[in-house]
């Protein structure tokens, strides 16, 4: 494998960690997958989890369309857990996609990287992480590295037993060398072991 022979390190990490499943494009929309990937911006993954749970049992367990969403009252979306901001900016993402400004996933998929990213940061609210976890996720892109992400760098930071972790622009750097299958060392560098 590509990463394993890039130095020592990635090998022991490549072994203990096993294989990294293939990128396969999510069935999620653009429009899901961004308001998901709001819900996880700068929260722990199992309360974000409980957070979109909460929001599926309010719809029947279906993923709310934007005029669902929009018709949700706000404090229900407050009592699925969703901040203030986040509920401002996931109206604004419904409104947006009602307004044709989020690609379906036939466009979206067909676009590049860097104009899907700078379409999209047009929006209140969502920022290159967010894009970024759609094109991983959500298109199966596999040379995405989202540097801004502390767990990839905080990852590199275990890996190569440094005392702190690489800044965005430091590891956007190193991180060329694992072009072209950044998505999937951002996937072990999601699961280095925080000891040993």
């Amino acid at each position: 494998m590509f990463l394993a022979a890039i130095d020592h390190d990635w090998a022991r990490l490549v072994n203990t960690i096993g294989p990294c499943p293939d990128p396969a494009p999510a069935s999620q929309t653009p429009y899901e997958a961004l308001i998901r990937a709001v819900a996880y911006q700068q929260l722990h993954g199992k309360a974000a989890a409980a957070i979109l749970g909460r929001l599926l049992t309010l719809h029947e367990e279906n993923f709310p369309s934007p005029e669902a969403l929009l018709a949700t009252d706000v404090a229900a979306l407050r009592a699925c857990g969703f901040s203030a901001r986040k509920i401002n900016c996931i109206h604004g993402l419904a409104q947006a996609s009602l307004a044709g400004k989020i690609p379906g996933h036939a466009a979206a998929h067909a676009m590049d990287d860097e104009a899907l990213i700078s379409q999209l940061v047009e929006l209140p609210g969502i920022g290159r992480w967010t894009v970024e976890m759609l094109l991983m996720h959500t298109l199966g892109r596999p040379d995405i590295l989202p540097v801004d992400d502390f767990g990839v760098r905080e990852g590199y930071r275990r890996l190569k037993g440094l005392s702190t972790a690489p800044a965005p622009r430091s590891l956007r750097e190193i991180g060329l060398a694992w072009s072209p299958y950044r998505s999937s060392a951002a996937w072990y560098l999601w699961r280095v072991p925080k000891s040993g």
